[in-house]
C-alpha cells in the first residue's frame, strides 16, 4: 500500500502512472470519465479509492479554474482524514485559500454559494488537520454574514442538479456546518451568534422538504444547538436507516427524490456511492456505532461494489451526462469507511 510511501502509482482504469511525491498540479493523471458500465473492481482498494480522488480534484481545480461542491471542495474533507501531507491536497488548499485571499478582493466571488462553500470546505479542513482555525477560513467565514438576506437565508446556485445545486436549503445547512465544526469557538463570536439565529430562523419557516435535507440538518445539528430536538435526531437517524435497500446500500434518489431532466422514466431504486457513503457518514456523525449491523452490511456493500478505477459510480439525479454526483459519492463512501474502520479521524474539538 502506498498510502504513505514518497512514491506513489497512480491506478486510473488501465493507465498506470508513477508520480515520485503524489500527484500535484502541474503532474497528475486525468479520470476517464464517470460510466455506469465500469466493471467492479476484481478486490476492494482503499488507495485507489483515494488515488482518484487526488487526480479527480487536481484535474478540476487544473482545467477548471474554479471549485465545485461535487469534487474539489468535497475533496478539502476527507484528504485530511487520510493524510494531509500529500503534495495533491497542499495544492488544492492552497488553491481554496486563494479564491478568499486573491480572487476575492480582486474580482469578488463567483456566487454567493462559493462564499459558504469555500468557508464550509476550509473550516471542516482545519479541523481536520490544524484543530486551529486559520485567519483566511475567518476571513471566509465573516463573509457569509455579508452575503447572508433578511430571511437568513443564502441566495444559492438553482442549477437543477441535486442535491448540491438545487435550492437554497443546501446552502443554509452548509453554512451552519461550516460554523459549527469551524475551530476556536468561532460559532461563539457576536456575528455567527448573529448569523446562526438567522439560519435557524429560516429553517423553522422553511422546513426539509425530503430526507436529504434532514440529513444536512442531522449533521449541522450535531455540533449546534437549536437544530434539532433530541427526538427529531432520532427520528431522522430511524428513517435514514429505514432507507436501507436490501443488499445493504442506500440509494441517492431514495433520500433525495428529484423529477429527471431528461425525462426518463423513474427506475427501480438501486444502491449507489453518493446514497450509501452519505447516509453511513452522517449516521456515524450523529451516533450510530460502527458495529451496528446497517453499517456493517452498508460497508460491505461499498467494499463489494467500488469501480476498477477506485471509484464508486452515482448515477446523476437530473441527467445523464457527467455523472458528477460520483465524485462526491466516492469521497462520501472514503468518509465513511474511514469514520467506521480507520483511525478515529473526526473534525471535532
Amino acid at each position: 500500500m502506498f498510502r504513505n510511501s514518497l512514491c506513489m502509482f497512480a491506478i486510473l482504469g488501465t493507465q498506470v502512472v508513477v508520480l515520485a511525491q503524489g500527484p500535484t498540479l502541474k503532474k497528475y493523471a486525468a479520470p476517464t470519465d464517470n460510466k455506469k458500465d465500469e466493471p467492479i473492481a476484481k478486490q476492494f482498494s482503499f488507495d485507489k479509492a483515494v488515488s482518484f480522488l487526488d487526480h479527480a480534484a487536481l484535474q478540476w481545480t487544473d482545467k477548471r479554474g474554479c471549485f465545485a461542491c461535487h469534487t474539489n471542495y468535497a475533496y478539502l474533507y476527507v484528504r485530511p482524514m487520510i493524510d494531509a501531507k500529500v503534495p495533491a491536497h497542499l495544492d488544492i488548499r492552497r488553491a481554496a485559500e486563494e479564491l478568499v485571499t486573491k480572487r476575492w478582493p480582486e474580482k469578488g466571488p463567483r456566487w454567493d454559494a462559493e462564499v459558504v462553500a469555500t468557508a464550509a470546505a476550509l473550516a471542516y479542513n482545519d479541523a481536520l488537520t490544524t484543530k486551529k482555525l486559520h485567519p483566511v477560513t475567518r476571513t471566509a467565514l465573516d463573509r457569509i454574514w455579508k452575503v447572508q438576506r433578511q430571511d437568513g437565508g443564502i441566495k444559492w446556485l438553482l442549477c437543477k442538479w441535486p442535491p448540491m445545486e438545487n435550492d437554497d436549503h443546501y446552502g443554509v445547512t452548509l453554512a451552519a456546518l461550516a460554523v459549527g465544526v469551524a475551530p476556536d469557538g468561532y460559532a461563539k463570536t457576536p456575528q455567527a451568534k448573529k448569523g446562526l439565529d438567522g439560519l435557524r430562523g429560516y429553517l423553522k419557516k422553511n422546513p426539509p422538504k425530503n430526507l436529504h435535507h434532514k440529513a444536512m440538518i442531522l449533521w449541522a445539528s450535531t455540533y449546534l444547538e437549536g437544530f434539532m430536538t433530541a427526538d427529531e435526531q432520532k427520528a431522522t437517524r430511524t428513517e435514514l436507516l429505514a432507507k436501507q435497500l436490501p443488499d445493504g446500500g442506500w440509494s441517492a434518489p431514495g433520500i433525495y427524490p428529484w423529477p429527471r431532466g431528461d425525462k426518463k422514466k423513474p427506475e427501480p431504486l438501486v444502491s449507489d456511492g453518493y446514497g450509501t457513503g452519505f447516509t453511513i457518514f452522517i449516521l456515524r456523525q450523529a451516533g450510530i456505532p460502527a458495529s451496528d449491523p446497517a453499517l456493517v452490511k452498508g460497508i460491505a456493500w461499498l467494499k463489494a461494489n467500488q469501480r476498477a478505477s477506485g471509484r464508486w459510480f452515482t448515477r446523476s439525479l437530473f441527467r445523464d451526462n457527467k455523472h458528477y454526483l460520483t465524485h462526491i459519492g466516492s469521497a462520501f463512501a472514503v468518509m465513511a469507511i474511514q469514520s467506521c474502520e480507520g483511525p478515529q479521524a473526526s473534525a471535532r474539538r
